[in-house]
């Protein structure tokens, strides 16, 4: 499996779905050797791209962004996994910082500053840039930030290391500006990437050579922007802990210890190899890397060595580091004025051997970065502020941290928001006398009124003072509030037609513009001819002018209301996404710190939870919810996990229980030992999964993307026909002259129709429908205890599921405290004389290499039944059968081996199994007991025969929900069936037990077997027409539910994988959906609310699709023929028109909002069970 990279870019013209084919294509012309996938979001104006890990990725990403700005967009961000730091971060002005004095008080801290007034400096920021470049370069070793190019030696090799300065900008206005500094930039030789962020106002650039910073500041000013340097820190390129496989490789043809060196020394050279290990003795090697799929690579490259090489086994290996993880953190420093400031503060942190200074803080940016490994309670980062605060009584330390991504996300929505309710306030304002003028009193009040008689009669050639004044009103209606279209609309124009355009030159005539273009159009036609008719009046002076020629009144209402749609759709598509707000909500901002006063007495004190560390303790209060993941150190209490795993009874606590921020402790106080870092709680990771899936786009998106593609053209083009038909079927006589009104001229006549099919036109429903309801049904999911990592496509997979296939272990059982209930010995039949209790005791110490479940519950068999311990070597596991190992005796001759595990072991082994055995066996197996099996020989006679000694049953207990769930999965007209590795008969009973018909079981099932029985049933199996009738040709869609560990393969088989976690072991990377609890109610949830999300998309889709196949031959003016009773002719109005876009879009987005009511028909309510 190739490692992949996920690269997100912000685009600050993607506010329609119009260029979502235009993405796509770009990319895959530019980049096709390297993209997999492409998902842009019209919601979050996000473009999603999953391509392959190259060893430059950087050229890739640059790839990308090249093709789309090429292809006309505004890249405004871009983040990445290819890099281990945020591309997010805060980025104030230097004014905007808390600490930034005033001139009074630095003038008083230069009274009082010897060295200050010493250094004879006029201000006291003249030389601390100098000072703290000396200090740095002193104190290179001790703070590891020195400047200029550096490496890191280890392991053998030299890695490069890369800096990363992060920048404030200021001036940068639109898109283009951040377009022109990131272009700018990328031309320097010595920048390796830059990503400029409008929406932060900020720069990231990764440079190798540290010195290089200050430049960058000047390239920026010297373009005509403000810019600040705020930060510059290394870059490193870390380990994933959490994927880790452990190959087990026997090699022949080794000789000696040189061999094994040369091994060790080759293998170890892949920077995915994190451990080898080359035993000489048994000729084997023991390899752990970070790469999964790597282990047919490691085989070849001991080939190539000149070994014979045979893979054994590969399995999953949890990380072992569970301690304090190494920590960095921002420190902002109030009080930090001066010149010689930023030195003390550096010398504050000497003392502490193990903190690294990343950044040094500046008067400027008062910010200090350090990374530091914490020891609670002895040191931690409360330590580190003491010490800052004690090097001067000025200073005033504490934690900074920029905001979450939701938080960004929301503060750009706002400004969005207020610049659209400014331009209402001032179309509003224009709106009331424009209405009193152009509807009052042209319309509405009669023609004898004195003041109709003085607003209509002519003024200045032919043209009346109501004209005139709705000239004046309509201006700064156009100029300065529908400036938003219009600017827009340039810009798309623009950087399509701009000079080394790449797009083909037919391309630029039939895919083009956005809705900002159609909006644009639409008040500009009305603006512009109502100009030209002014300037006609004024060149041939006529005595009067048909004010039906005038669409000045058109250009205030279509401004307005268009602004109005445009805001209810920005605030109702905030509102679609707000579920990882939601989550992030549940994070508490403070914690109670348990520390000790003296022997047997403690202290609380109330501190922020960024002052928290791994092992420190914490009082948790009824009603109150852990600031951290942790576990129960005292005291016992009853959680309500509602909020993340969706289980609404609570759950009993205990001293040694895990508890997790985002909880509610219900009962009483009880304290928690810290265990969960900085941004990796359960809950951290939820979010994390609930962002992810909100960028996987369903398949439907598909059909949408393709009519958007081309929606803007067709438009135009339908606009243009409809006037000039309209037009030429007045001037030839087509159609009476009774239709114009008033006497108006054909071109104004059938401009009015062009004008309302600009206006009405609206691909955003189309664009709207999928992505707002998935941000729907994934917040849903998740409070419901549900994560949807595969988005819009595992939706619309889970809706059409046809079969639902189970693992056994740990999915239909309990699995996480199996029992052995029965055990037999056989020593006569072994003719040994070793006793029962070393027997057990080398069993134990063979079962503690394993965390199956199964070799639990034996570890714990055997430790409450022996007392004796033994030691044993060789350890060998057999996939999928059991484990291998030798009992190192005393003495040569009490040496034996001893193999444990299923009856297909025992037959490799050629162990003999006489009928008492096989008896008892099947006896255990119809109970739905699972069995093991120990056999021994005598090391010493490598010819002796292998002998069963031992006989155990397990007993897992089947889930409590297990039989009404099959029950609800066949109600709703499921297949269910069961896959297991245990024996044919306690997998079949089992199955009866929970309603499984047996005949719908595959047991003895190898864990590489699984994904083969998932295609087997995807080729046997045929969908369902109904509750009955199968499907003759389609072949069915398969869910797999397993628990993610050795079922990763069956469940990226599978249409739709199911993970089953708990705990901390949420983020398993083969399934499309998590379930964060065990119970597996969840699922007829998932499935149900899965066919409801869908069933919304068609919906939305299906209004949006019939709305602009009825409102567009409607405003072109197709029913105009037809009069109403009062002799009206039905017509939409442009008006009118722009009123009906804007309620389209926003009913598509109210749609998919209504899945959150629990209104019948329209609302989602999970069954109850």
């Amino acid at each position: 499996m190739n490692p992949r990279i996920t690269t997100s870019f912000l685009l600050a013209n993607l506010h329609c779905p119009s260029c979502v084919y235009s993405i796509q294509q770009a990319l895959k012309e530019s980049c096709s050797r390297d993209v997999i996938w492409v998902s842009p979001n019209v919601v979050t104006s996000v473009v999603t791209v999953e391509h392959r890990h190259t060893e430059t990725p950087e050229v890739t990403i640059r790839c990308m962004a090249k093709a789309l700005q090429e292809a006309g967009f505004e890249i405004s961000g871009v983040t990445t996994t290819a890099t281990t730091t945020s591309d997010l971060d805060v980025l104030n002005e230097p004014s905007a910082w808390p600490d930034a004095e005033s001139p009074a008080q630095r003038e008083a801290h230069l009274l009082n500053c010897k060295q200050c007034r010493d250094s004879g400096e006029s201000t006291p920021h003249g030389s601390c840039r100098s000072l703290m470049h000396d200090y740095a370069s002193d104190d290179a070793s001790a703070s590891g930030s020195g400047s200029g190019s550096d490496t890191r030696r280890g392991s053998g090799t030299e890695t490069p290391v890369k800096w990363r300065a992060t920048l404030s900008i200021g001036g940068m206005t639109c898109a283009s500006c951040s377009n022109a500094i990131t272009e700018e930039l990328n031309k320097k030789d010595w920048i390796d990437t830059a990503v400029v962020n409008l929406v932060t106002n900020s720069a990231t650039v990764d440079i190798s050579d540290k010195a290089d910073a200050e430049k960058i500041a000047e390239t920026i000013e010297d373009m005509g922007y403000d810019a600040n340097l705020d930060s510059v820190a290394e870059v490193r390129q870390e380990e994933s802990g959490s994927n880790l496989w452990r190959a087990a490789v026997a090699v022949g043809g080794m000789t000696c210890a040189s061999c094994a060196n040369t091994i060790t020394e080759q293998l170890s050279k892949n920077d995915w190899v994190s451990k080898v290990s080359v035993n000489l003795v048994t000729n084997s090697a023991t390899v752990d890397f970070t790469v999964e799929g790597k282990q047919d690579e490691i085989v070849t490259a001991i080939e190539d060595m000149g070994y014979d090489a045979t893979l054994d086994s590969v399995k999953s290996v949890k990380s072992e580091n569970k301690g304090a993880q190494e920590r960095t953190v921002q420190i902002s420093i109030h009080g930090l004025y001066c010149q010689h400031c930023p030195s003390r503060v550096s010398h504050s942190l000497r003392s502490f051997k193990r903190v690294k200074v990343i950044s040094e803080p500046t008067p400027e940016k008062p910010v200090i970065s350090v990374k530091y490994t914490p020891d609670a309670p002895s040191f931690t980062v409360r330590e580190i502020l003491s010490a800052i605060d004690a090097a001067d009584p000025a200073f005033r330390a504490s934690i900074y941290h920029p905001p979450s991504l939701e938080e960004r996300s929301k503060l750009i929505t706002q400004k969005h928001q207020q610049q659209l309710l400014r331009r209402i306030y001032l179309t509003l304002v224009v709106a009331i006398p424009t209405f009193v003028i152009g509807i009052v009193y042209m319309s509405l009040i009669p023609d004898t009124d004195d003041g109709k008689h003085w607003l209509m009669k002519p003024w200045v050639s032919g043209i009346n003072r109501a004209q005139i004044a709705l000239f004046i009103l309509s201006t700064p209606v156009y100029f300065f509030a529908a400036d938003v279209f219009h600017t827009r609309a340039i810009k798309e124009i623009s950087n399509l037609w701009r000079p080394g355009s790449k797009t083909p030159i037919l391309r630029r005539f039939y895919k083009f513009g956005s809705m900002n273009m159609l909006m644009s159009l639409g008040t500009t036609i009305a603006y512009v001819s109502s100009i030209c008719q002014m300037i006609s009046a004024a060149i041939n002076k006529p005595a009067e002018i048909d004010d039906t020629q005038f669409y000045f009144d058109s250009v205030v209402f279509l401004t307005m209301f268009l602004l109005l749609g445009r805001l209810i759709e920005s605030y109702s598509k905030s509102k679609t996404g707000d579920a990882v707000e939601l989550l992030g909500k549940l994070r508490p901002t403070t914690a109670i710190l348990v520390t000790r006063a003296s022997i047997g007495k403690t202290t609380d004190a109330t501190v922020g939870v960024d002052m928290l560390e791994y092992g420190d303790i914490i009082r948790v209060p009824h009603g109150a919810s852990p600031a951290a993941d942790g576990i129960v150190l005292q005291g016992e209490s009853s959680f309500d996990e509602s909020s993340l795993t969706g289980e609404s009874r609570l759950i009993k606590k205990v001293p040694g229980d895990e508890a997790h921020a985002g909880t509610v402790n219900k009962d009483s106080a009880i304290q928690v030992r810290i265990t969960g870092a900085a941004g990796a709680s359960m809950l951290d990771r939820i979010v994390s999964i609930v962002r992810e899936g909100q960028t996987k786009r369903a398949p439907m998106e598909r059909i949408a993307d393709m009519l958007t593609a081309y929606f803007v053209p067709i438009i135009t083009l339908i606009a243009v026909l409809t006037w000039l038909t309209w037009m030429i079927l007045g001037y030839a006589g087509v159609i009476p002259d009774r239709y114009l009104d008033s006497g108006s001229g054909w071109v104004a006549f059938a401009l009015q129709f062009a004008i309302s099919v600009f206006v009405v036109a609206c691909p955003c429903g189309l664009a709207l429908a999928a992505p707002t309801a998935i941000f729907v049904g994934g917040g849903l999911a998740a409070k419901h205890g549900i994560l949807a990592k595969g988005g819009g496509e595992a939706f619309e997979k889970a809706s059409n599921v046809d079969v639902v296939v189970f693992d056994k272990t740990g999915t239909l059982t309990v699995g996480g405290e199996p029992k052995v209930t029965d055990t037999k010995l056989f020593l006569d039949l072994a003719e040994t004389n070793i006793e029962s209790s070393l027997v057990l005791a080398t069993l134990r110490a063979i079962e503690e290499n394993s965390s199956h479940p199964v070799a639990k519950a034996i570890v714990s068999y055997c430790t409450a039944q022996t007392e004796v311990w033994a030691e044993v070597e060789n350890v060998q596991e057999l996939p999928g059968k059991g484990i291998r190992a030798t009992n190192r005796g005393d003495k040569q001759s009490e040496s034996f081996e001893m193999i444990v595990g299923n009856e297909a072991l025992m037959r490799d082994f050629n162990v003999e199994l006489v009928e008492q055995v096989t008896t008892q066996l099947q006896i255990w197996k119809t109970e739905a007991k699972s069995v093991a099996l120990a056999a021994i020989k005598s090391k010493a006679d490598s010819d002796a025969p292998w002998t069963l000694v031992l006989a155990l049953s397990i007993s897992d207990p089947i889930r409590p929900e297990a039989l009404p769930i099959i029950r609800a999965l066949k109600d709703r007209g499921t297949r269910v069936w069961m896959l297991s590795g245990d024996n044919f008969v306690t997998a079949k009973a089992v199955a009866s037990r929970v309603g499984i018909n047996p005949d719908n079981v595959l047991a003895e099932v190898l864990p590489w077997e699984k994904a083969d029985k998932i295609t087997y049933l995807q080729n046997v199996l045929k969908a369902r027409v109904g509750r009955s009738r199968e499907h003759s040709t389609k072949r069915a869609m398969v869910a797999m539910v397993g628990d993610g560990i050795n079922d990763s393969p069956a469940l990226t088989k599978a249409d739709v994988g199911i993970a089953i976690g708990s705990g901390s072991d949420v983020a398993i990377s083969s399934a499309d959906f998590v379930l964060v609890t065990s119970d597996l109610r969840a699922i007829v949830t998932l499935l149900d609310l899965s066919r409801k999300v869908f069933g919304r998309i068609k919906v939305n889709f299906g209004w949006a699709l019939i709305y602009n196949l009825l409102a567009i031959p409607i405003a072109a003016g197709c029913l105009y023929p037809i009069t109403t009773s009062g002799g009206q002719h039905i017509r939409l109005d442009p008006v009118w028109a722009s009123l009906a876009m804007a309620l389209s879009s926003i009913s598509v987005v109210l749609s998919s909002l209504a899945l959150r009511t629990k209104v019948p028909g329209f609302g989602f309510r999970p069954r109850g069970l």
